[in-house]
């Protein structure tokens, strides 16, 4: 037999090979007294295996002709020694398991699944735990399901901000440099508005409205004559002057879950942006390029029913944040009647356009019948606030 070549082990390989024959001594001190015990048994008699065994389809494991059961002993972390009993002879064998740790992620909840809200029926079987639809003309309430419950309202945020940038008449063609304070430190999304990119103000806000760029709208809250903290306060007042009892802003993107409503004021909202031309047109844009440096940069809009033939959308704005769930609002024309429609708080990605769908089938089967007094449930406070 050739001699086994020399080699020289390092300090930091020296532990583990002890390690890895102090287990095989102990595997070894482990099965020595049984085996002493089987040289002493009287011969002929076998080792017998247990019913049990049998019953647990154990057959691997079983002593035929002298060979004993597997057994596993540990060496520490991640180290075990695999011990069989052959011919008299005891195998080990050492080997080490390499673990891998997959974290558990819990899905988080919106304010609307811990408040159990999704939990309420309705009619249409929504995906939404929160909607309304008005009919814009006549103020009635077509279908309501929680619509005074306040909830975060993650990017309906910028509608808000669009009306206000648009009312405020400033240059459409002043440049604007994206800053680090437009960069989110709230969610961490990202954007391709670097820090850096330089756009006019109406190019800003076509990307906030349409494709919900957060720089974007938060780079036109900060250039606000007086400042961002001006602009969050002239928000709240609008909301105020609108009738909006139940909203709050505090930044002009929707990031923040503070940011907050209920369907009765969104309608509010959605009725007097639709009143802008700027707003109704750059919110129901499909698409729109801007060139930042050498760069042509495509964007689109959030909203897939915008494309559509077999919508006639005037106004729109979608959003999503976990706190808030999938939310969208809009101004559509379905079946002749002009109608304002918010979802808030919807399951999936596609919950809230599948309710809008189900809403049109709805309406266009049954615009002829429909009774406003049967299809809600409580009186018509948002269908008031419009009127005003």
């Amino acid at each position: 037999m050739p001699d086994a070549p020399s080699c020289r082990v390092s300090s930091q390989r020296f532990l583990p090979a002890l390690r890895l024959v102090a287990v095989a001594l102990c595997a070894t001190a482990f099965l020595l007294p049984a085996a002493q015990a089987t040289k002493k048994a009287p011969a002929g008699k076998k080792t017998e295996v247990a019913s049990e065994s049998k019953k647990r389809g154990t057959a691997s494991k079983r002593s035929v002709k002298g060979e004993q059961a597997d057994k596993v002993v540990s060496g520490g972390r991640n180290v075990v020694a695999s011990i069989r009993k052959r011919g008299g002879k005891t195998v080990v064998a050492v080997q080490r398991r390499s673990v891998v740790r997959v974290p558990e992620v819990a899905a988080r909840q919106s304010f609307g699944q811990l408040a159990g809200l999704h939990g309420t029926e309705d009619a249409l079987d929504l995906k939404s735990s929160v909607a309304l639809v008005i009919d814009q003309d006549t103020r009635e309430v077509l279908f309501s399901k929680n619509d005074s419950v306040v909830l975060p309202i993650a990017s309906l945020t910028k509608l808000m901000t669009g009306l206000l940038i648009s009312e405020a008449h400033l240059p459409s063609d002043e440049l604007i440099t994206i800053t680090q304070d437009d960069v989110d430190t709230e969610k961490g999304s990202r954007s391709r508005l670097t820090v850096g990119s330089t756009l006019p103000r109406g190019e800003l806000l076509h990307l906030a409205l349409m494709s919900s760029e957060n720089r974007a709208a938060h780079a036109l809250g900060r250039t606000y004559p007086g400042g961002l903290a001006t602009f969050v306060s002239v928000m709240n007042a609008k909301a105020k002057m609108l009738g909006m009892k139940d909203t709050r802003y505090v930044e002009p993107t929707g990031l923040s879950s503070r940011n907050q409503s209920s369907a009765q004021d969104l309608a509010l909202l959605v009725n007097a942006a639709y009143a802008d031309a700027t707003v109704r047109q750059l919110s129901t844009s499909p698409e729109y390029q801007v060139e930042v440096g050498n760069r042509v940069l495509q964007y689109n809009t959030t909203n897939r029913l915008v494309k559509s033939p077999d919508w006639d959308i005037g106004l729109q704005k979608t959003g999503y944040i976990s706190e808030a769930g999938q939310c969208l609002v809009m101004q559509a024309r379905i079946a002749g009647r002009k109608l304002i429609m918010v979802f808030l708080d919807s399951a999936g990605k596609l919950g809230r356009i599948a309710d809008a769908e189900r809403v049109r089938r709805w309406v266009e089967a049954n615009h002829h019948m429909i009774n406003p007094a049967a299809a809600t449930r409580q009186p018509s406070i948002a269908a008031a606030h419009v009127a005003s």
